[in-house]
């Protein structure tokens, strides 16, 4: 039963964090495998995986404005450099108006949510191990603080009204985060497209009634 538990906290956290607004989507940062891809592929002249990023209809203006890339950037290293960033940019933009996102430029690199970071070196890997510890001690941790703190405020909350409105605010930050949990792992399906969901408040909005 504490198994079962343990996978079931676990993955209800992993979907939050994915399709939480917590974060940068990692597909338009200078570090995330959008960029990634697409230098290796400007450095090799091939295309191909870079097509997979882009719907299909998209896919003759991608190869169209490869090519010319790749002829500007071999003028000079300025029109490289210039060329290379005008090349990502489009690419990244494309890729996020497949996925119904507002593309509002290239993000520095490192500004990533270490569980995205985690998840795609999972996948690289081929072990979800480390991933499945990692967030199931957030979750773990999470819960815990936040139940501690409910608890603690309960204690007097009915020794006045002061004190009984510090309760309910803990409790609610606690459901609340809960709640953002159990309705993540209720998130069918998967395309990143998903990242702005409504339950980011869930969790996320209650953290500065805590500071």
């Amino acid at each position: 039963m504490k198994k079962k538990l343990f996978y079931i906290v676990t993955f209800c956290l992993a979907g939050f964090l994915f399709f939480s607004g917590l974060a940068y989507s990692h597909c338009d940062t200078l570090d995330g495998p959008v960029v990634i891809t697409a230098k290796k592929a400007l450095e090799t002249k091939d295309i191909t995986p870079v097509l997979k990023w882009v719907k299909k209809e998209n896919e003759n203006q991608i190869r169209d404005m490869f090519k010319k890339t790749l002829s500007v950037r071999a003028l000079s290293p300025e029109a490289k450099e210039m060329a290379d960033m005008y090349f990502l940019e489009t690419l990244v933009r494309i890729h996020r108006a497949g996925e119904g996102q507002p593309y509002t430029g290239l993000k520095p690199a490192g500004e990533v949510d270490p569980a995205i970071t985690h998840a795609d070196k999972s996948l690289e890997t081929g072990s979800v191990d480390e991933l499945v510890k990692d967030i199931s001690n957030e979750v773990t941790d999470g819960i815990r603080k936040r139940f501690e703190h409910a608890m603690e405020k309960k204690k007097d909350a009915d020794k006045s009204i002061d004190a009984g409105r510090e309760f309910i605010e803990a409790y609610v930050i606690f459901i609340h985060y809960v709640e953002g949990i159990y309705n993540a792992a209720k998130l069918e399906g998967g395309g990143h497209h998903q990242e702005a969901h409504p339950q980011k408040g869930a969790a996320a909005g209650h953290h500065k009634h805590e500071k």
